[in-house]
Order: C-alpha cells, then sequence, then structure tokens
C-alpha cells in the first residue's frame, strides 16, 4: 500500500493505435495498489481505433499530436510538463503490468531522496520468440535482483571501461520512472529519435544521481520481430551507444565477419539447448542464422556511423541511415 506521506505519482503513457492490448495495461494499472490516486496523463499520436476513448474512459488527459511531430525523447518530455506530481512513471502502450506489486514496489524506490529514476522488470509474453526471451533474460531489465546504479564524477566515468559505463547509466523506460526534480535538474530527456533512456541515464548519473533496477516491480513485454527488423534496432542501439559510451564491438570488416561466424555457431548452439519440436527448430535456427548476420550488421555499420558519415561515401551512409531509423 501507498504510504500516504509518499511521494505524489502520475503515470505517463505515449500512445498511437493501443488496441486491445492497451486496454490490458489500462486494465492491469487500475488493479495496483494506490492506482486511484494516480495522476494521469497520456500523449496520442493521431490514433483512428479507439485509443483515445479507451484513455479518456480510464481517466486519463490526452493530448493529441500529428504522428509526424512524436519523437521518443521530445513526447516524454511532453508528457512529464503535463504532470504535477512528483514522480513520473513511464509506460509504453504495451507493456502490461505483471501483477499488482508493479506501482508499490518502483514507487517505494523514492523514499531514498537520492534516487532521480527506477525502472523494472520485463518479462517475455507467453508466444514470445524462445531465442529473444532468453536474450531479454540475460539483459540487464531481466535480472532477479535490484540494482543500485551510483553516480559518478566525469573522471571516474571516463575511467570505465566502455560496457562499464552503459552498465553505470542503464535505464528503460518502456517501464520506468523518473523523479520530477532529477529531470528538471538535468534537462530532462531531450529531442531524440532513440535511446533517449539510456542517454538521459548517462545525465543522471554524471548530475550525482541514483537509478535503481527495481527487480519487484515487472511488466510484460517483449516483440516477435523478423531478424532484419531487430538488426534495425541494434543499428540504431550501437550508433547510440557508441556515442553516448563509446561501445565499438566489430570495429572492422574482419571483426564484423568473425561476429557473423560467432553469432552462427553460439545462436545455433542456444538453439539446440532448447529443446524443440524438429519443425520448431528448423524455423528457430534460420531465424537465428538469419539473426547472426543482421545483428552483426547493425552493429558493425551503426557504431561506424561517425567514420560513415564523414567518409567518401558519406551520401550513400546518410540514406542508409534514415532508411534505418524510419519507422523505430
Amino acid at each position: 500500500m501507498l504510504q500516504p506521506n509518499a511521494p505524489t505519482l502520475a503515470l505517463a503513457i505515449p500512445t498511437w493505435n493501443g488496441g486491445s492490448l492497451l486496454e490490458q495495461v489500462l486494465a492491469a494499472v487500475d488493479r495496483q495498489p494506490g492506482a486511484d490516486r494516480l495522476e494521469r496523463v497520456a500523449i496520442d499520436s493521431g490514433s483512428r481505433d479507439g485509443t483515445v476513448a479507451a484513455l479518456r474512459r480510464h481517466h486519463f488527459d490526452v493530448a493529441v499530436i500529428d504522428q509526424k511531430d512524436f519523437d521518443h525523447g521530445a513526447t516524454r518530455d511532453a508528457l512529464v510538463e503535463r504532470c504535477s506530481a512528483d514522480v513520473i512513471l513511464l509506460l509504453t502502450q504495451d507493456a502490461v503490468p505483471a501483477d499488482e506489486h508493479w506501482l508499490p514496489a518502483l514507487a517505494a524506490c523514492y523514499e531514498d531522496p537520492r534516487v532521480g529514476a527506477a525502472y523494472c522488470k520485463q518479462l517475455p509474453r507467453a508466444d514470445c520468440n524462445p531465442f529473444i526471451a532468453r536474450r531479454l533474460r540475460e539483459w540487464t531489465a531481466g535480472k532477479d535482483q535490484p540494482v543500485v546504479q551510483e553516480p559518478a564524477s566525469a573522471a571516474e566515468f571516463e575511467a570505465l571501461q566502455p560496457m562499464q559505463r552503459l552498465q553505470r547509466c542503464a535505464y528503460d523506460n518502456v517501464a520506468g520512472s523518473v523523479r520530477r526534480s532529477a529531470w528538471r535538474a538535468v534537462g530532462g530527456f531531450g529531442r531524440r529519435p532513440f535511446g533517449e533512456d539510456v542517454a538521459f541515464g548517462k545525465r543522471l548519473v554524471l548530475g550525482g544521481w541514483r537509478i535503481v533496477f527495481q527487480a519487484k516491480s515487472a511488466v510484460i513485454h517483449s516483440h516477435n520481430r523478423p531478424a532484419k527488423e531487430e538488426g534495425r534496432r541494434i543499428y540504431c542501439d550501437h550508433q547510440n551507444l557508441r556515442e553516448l559510451f563509446g561501445v565499438h564491438l566489430l570495429p572492422t570488416w574482419e571483426s564484423y565477419r568473425d561476429g557473423v561466424a560467432w553469432g552462427e555457431r553460439e545462436y545455433g548452439r542456444i538453439v539446440d539447448e532448447l529443446s524443440l519440436p524438429a519443425d520448431e527448430s528448423k524455423a528457430l535456427h534460420a531465424w537465428a542464422r538469419a539473426y547472426a548476420h543482421d545483428s552483426a550488421l547493425g552493429m558493425f555499420l551503426g557504431a561506424g556511423w561517425p567514420e560513415n558519415s564523414r567518409g567518401p561515401h558519406a551520401a550513400f551512409f546518410a540514406e542508409l541511415d534514415r532508411r534505418m531509423h524510419r519507422g523505430i
């Protein structure tokens, strides 16, 4: 149960044609202890499927924008601006609170005044691609134990290895939250078409704030995407990770080819360990082979953007970059 003297809470959701899954999210929110005290705001990007009506039935104050005006960072800043609460809970329209601990466990993180943001565990859906389900469990937001990510001075941060910098700043606003005063102190999420959450996490850590991963708070969230679509998202991820943390895992053509070969072996082994029926195993092996190629290419090209954007083929890579980001 939320304490009477706890920080005031708001729930903010960006939406676009949320459909029946959004209804599941809203119903799960309504089952949370203290849900009746939530300030509720949404920004919708021109839905045509009844999303706005569903939000209003669940007592959301809804603003509508043109889809072309949506930006992952700027739209979330606009959501926070529309709230008056001390702490803003951020959900995507397809992240379903897993149980009634989601809200109180996330809110409890803010009993520590040094916490600027907190995010929760993500569980795969029942129909999730088994390979992606395993990857999700091994990812930052798939851990079983809470983690407190401490602030760092600029000098301390620069002394860390690139992956250590990323781990220190990990934050996910698929299902996260932010203290309003911390958000304002570090300048908000800022206009950013992708990766606004980890960029914000970096500003928090360097701004003297803690980030908490709260494993006791969980949502159900996963996507079954084609391998090529996963590769596009990995391109965008690694473009950001190079810029923000210096992560550059496949810097040469040779390392890219080695990455493909490693992926074919490792991902094939993972599929074999799942002991699936023959037809399912064959299909997933084909997906995993494609994923080995597309993920390695995404890492190679995404992190290589600084050099490619200034090289002799800059126009080609600029058009490639535009296509990679389209619809992400």
